[in-house]
C-alpha cells in the first residue's frame, strides 16, 4: 500500500503545472526600448527609464514625458506628470497617445534577463539597453 500512495504523488508531480520560477528583478536606472521597429522615416523608438526614487522618464514616438512610478515585487503604477509635446505627423501623435494610454494602464511587470514585459490591458514588451 506504501508503494501506491508514493507512486500516486510521483504521477501528481509529474502532471501538476510547475511551480512558476521568480522572475528577475525590476531593472530601475537601466534604459528600456520598446521592444518594436522605428516608425517609417525615423530611427526613434520609444523608451523608459524608472529610478529607484520612482522618477520616470518616458521617451515615446515623437513627444516625452515625465512621472511617478510605484514599482513593487512585481506589480508596478505609473502616473503622469508632465507631458512636452512635438510637432509630428497626427501617425506618430495617435501612437503617442495609445503608448501613454498603455503605460498608465500596467498593474504589473515580468522581466526574463534581459526582455521587461509591462502587463495591463495592452501589454507592452521591452528591453534592456545593454550597450
Amino acid at each position: 500500500m506504501h508503494f501506491c500512495g508514493a507512486l500516486l504523488v510521483l504521477l501528481l508531480l509529474a502532471v501538476a503545472p510547475p511551480l512558476a520560477a521568480a522572475s528577475d528583478p525590476f531593472p530601475f536606472g537601466a534604459t528600456l526600448m520598446l521592444d518594436a521597429a522605428p516608425m517609417r522615416g525615423s530611427k526613434r523608438v520609444p523608451m523608459l527609464e524608472i529610478a529607484e526614487d520612482g522618477a520616470t522618464s518616458i521617451d515615446l514616438w515623437c513627444a516625452s514625458a515625465r512621472g511617478e512610478a510605484v514599482v513593487g515585487d512585481n506589480s508596478i503604477t505609473i502616473v503622469l506628470q508632465d507631458q512636452r509635446t512635438s510637432q509630428c505627423e497626427p501617425e506618430r501623435q495617435a501612437r503617442d497617445a495609445d503608448l501613454l494610454t498603455a503605460l498608465l494602464g500596467v498593474t504589473n511587470f515580468q522581466r526574463e534577463g534581459e526582455v521587461v514585459e509591462l502587463l495591463g490591458a495592452a501589454p507592452l514588451r521591452f528591453r534592456l539597453m545593454t550597450n
